[in-house]
């Protein structure tokens, strides 16, 4: 009788034991699951593919589910933010995080990474310097696009300005067609052309690193800036 008590009293305590530990990694495997940092254009891993997954389900994402945020995730988070009522920033903040159906705690890590300095260009950099170029330089000859995309790329280069096309794109302040939207129209054929001319090296402004157009200026620093030529109606400057 004694044997068989402690027997009982062993099972159980296994038992005990075993769920214990089912507990415990079940809650790690599910805040693993589930929490997760701020995600906006650059990021990378498993989080963004959850965001592309959950996007691509209800129809607002049609890319790859490849964890990478690049344009089309960027777009898709924009366009679900617009039609559900959120701040427009193309973030995955905390409030979007929640109508996506996410933990929005930040305590867990995130296997994201951004490469701030590369030289490398994707898709998703054409086509969003084409969307620039589209918004700024619609209406302009396509020399005039290229040269638009060009003064991109010199900042891109230059120790002045941030190192990825995404950077120098919104960087705040730097182009009109990002603050009053003209940007967010789809990109002609001509503009995407343009950008692939422009990020293959072609430069018709001869190095600059500011554009205007004259008849549309209204912070008058930029006539302190030296001429290099005029495009269109666009004056380029160092």
């Amino acid at each position: 009788m004694k044997n068989y008590s402690i027997s009982r009293i062993k099972v159980i305590l296994l038992i005990l034991i075993l769920f214990t530990t089912f507990c415990i990694e079940y809650s790690a495997l599910n805040m693993s699951m589930t929490a997760m940092s701020n995600l906006y254009w650059g990021n990378s891993g498993s989080d963004v593919s959850r965001v592309q997954s959950r996007l691509k389900d209800w129809g607002y994402y049609d890319g790859p589910v490849d964890g990478f945020f690049g344009v089309r995730t960027w777009l898709a988070v924009r366009k679900f933010q617009a039609n559900n009522g959120l701040n427009v920033t193309g973030i995955v903040d905390d409030e979007t995080k929640v109508a996506l159906g996410f933990n929005t705690s930040t305590s867990a890590s995130i296997s994201s990474t951004y490469n701030a300095a590369t030289s490398t260009t994707t898709n998703d950099d054409v086509y969003l310097l084409a969307m620039l170029i589209n918004g700024e330089a619609r209406g302009e000859p396509f020399v005039g696009k290229v040269a638009v995309g060009a003064v991109v790329m010199n900042r891109v280069r230059s120790p002045m300005f941030p190192h990825t096309i995404a950077g120098v794109i919104f960087q705040p302040g730097a182009f009109s067609a990002v603050d009053d939207g003209q940007m967010w129209l789809p990109p002609s054929q001509d503009s995407i052309r343009a950008a692939e001319d422009a990020i293959a090296g072609w430069d018709p402004t001869g190095g600059a690193l500011y554009y205007y157009n004259a008849s549309k200026v209204q912070n008058y620093w930029i006539f302190n800036r030296p001429i290099i030529t005029q495009i269109g109606s666009h004056i380029f400057a160092r």
